[in-house]
């Protein structure tokens, strides 16, 4: 993948896709899914400045798993692979 590096507090992040089976053993077509809310850090961003210009470090790293909000970010194609630019916000949390 290209080598991308987000501005400002922002987070490259590539969606983790859910299974395709429900539980009951369907398959379910694209159009059926919903947007999967788990994804992976792939690059952060240079960084936020708090109100006095300090910087404010990211509380998330490279190769975290994390919850996204649904409809944050804006997404992107790089190589064929759609991943999202997200502001640090739009984390939910990271997945332990």
């Amino acid at each position: 993948m290209a080598n991308i590096k987000p501005l400002g507090a922002r987070v490259l992040v590539k969606r983790i896709e859910a299974e395709a089976i429900s539980s009951g053993g369907i398959v379910l077509p694209d159009t059926a899914k919903e947007k999967p809310q788990e994804a992976e850090v792939l690059s952060l961003g240079t960084g936020g400045k708090d109100d006095k210009g300090a910087a404010i470090e990211f509380t998330v790293k490279v190769g975290d798993k994390v919850l996204i909000s649904k409809y944050g970010g804006t997404e992107v194609k790089i190589d064929g692979q759609e991943v999202l630019i997200i502001s640090e916000s739009d984390i939910l949390g990271i997945v332990g």
